[in-house]
């Protein structure tokens, strides 16, 4: 387990460093005055001070900030600010600064993709079975198939087919478009029911190998970064509905499990593959982080996103008083669900 700790602390380095550092250059490169950089939540285990930016490491390894000056807009009023405090800089160069967070995210999870594809390669999606009796049969799909389409959603892995069948929890048709010869067609399956698994199935098999070149490589990373992001969005809503509970839900512990998990199977195989599975995940982290910044919360990069776009459409921000507000309460409400999370941990794993 102490490996599996070391392991998650430098996923967590990673990820969220990469994030931070996002807003970090893109603030320095635009001349905001960043107060403190810090790694973690909580008291600083330690810090330094370089130039007009202070450097911290935080206990708890749950976040981290990159603190521009008078960006609360709770500290000062605007008019004692220094001219090169957030507010003071133009409205796109804010929004540039807080989006460059999340979009390192994703340029981080590339170069992590990259990575994964130059070493495992990946699995195109052509239909490697189709099972005796099968829905798939009956809609007459053969080995050799390539499938192109699926309810209109372009497909690129193997991976993708199988996600869109384990998501049709209702056994809706699937219209499939394929490439058979040369030649497109198309069909619609009706998956059917399996008891003893629960889930509807179409009765095929599908994952064609492929080592990739070069330029293969740098083209199927940027298709299974999105293969992240697809899982990781249908995840969100599936909780928003309810199709997910709150067991599916994992904090630092969680991943420290998940983590030391992925190890104990990979280490038999030797370091290298556990390296490989390490960036895996780090690459669906890196991704999530992006993703659940991105979103139209207060406290979060999306929420700050929001209201820099209600200001450049009417001209003027919106007083720095009541957007700290908001964004204190989001940050109070993200905190008592860090809480919950980190309980929820405890109760499933201990």
């Amino acid at each position: 387990m102490a490996v599996s700790i070391i392991l998650f602390l430098i996923i967590f380095f990673v990820v969220v460093i990469s994030h931070e550092f996002g807003h970090f250059i893109i603030a320095k490169k635009n001349g905001i005055h960043v107060v403190e950089f810090f790694i973690g939540m909580g008291p600083s285990l330690f810090s330094f001070q370089k130039g007009d930016t202070k450097y911290s490491l935080k206990l708890f390894p749950i976040g981290g900030a990159c603190v521009f000056e008078g960006e609360d807009g709770l500290q000062k009023e605007q008019g004692e600010l220094s001219p090169g405090a957030f507010p003071n800089a133009p409205v796109w160069t804010r929004f540039a600064t807080v989006f460059a967070g999340p979009l390192f995210n994703f340029l981080t999870a590339y170069v992590m993709a990259i990575v994964i594809v130059c070493a495992y390669g990946i699995t195109l999606p052509e239909v490697q079975t189709v099972y005796e009796g099968s829905a798939a049969q009956e809609a007459g799909l053969k080995e050799g198939d390539v499938i192109t389409r699926m309810n209109g959603k372009r497909i690129h892995l193997g991976e993708e087919v199988t996600l869109v069948t384990q998501l049709n929890t209702k056994g809706e048709s699937i219209r499939i478009t394929y490439k058979r010869d040369g030649q497109d067609y198309e069909t619609v399956v009706s998956p059917t029911y399996d008891e003893q698994a629960q889930r509807y199935y179409m009765g095929i098999g599908v994952g064609k190998y492929l080592k990739c070149n070069v330029p293969q490589t740098f083209q199927y990373a940027f298709h299974t970064m999105g293969f992240y992001v697809e899982t990781t969005v249908k995840s969100l809503q599936m909780l928003v509905t309810g199709q997910l509970s709150r067991n599916d839900v994992s904090g630092p512990i969680g991943i420290v499990k998940v983590v030391d998990d992925v190890y104990d199977s990979a280490k038999v195989y030797g370091m290298l593959d556990v390296a490989l599975n390490m960036v895996n995940i780090a690459l669906l982290l890196s991704v999530n982080l992006g993703i659940m910044n991105l979103l139209p919360l207060p406290a979060l990069d999306g929420g700050r996103l929001v209201f820099l776009l209600v200001e450049a459409i009417r001209g003027k921000p919106v007083p720095a008083e009541k957007e700290g507000m908001v964004h204190l309460a989001g940050m109070m409400a993200l905190m008592v669900l860090m809480v919950l999370i980190f309980f929820n941990d405890i109760t499933k794993f201990f």
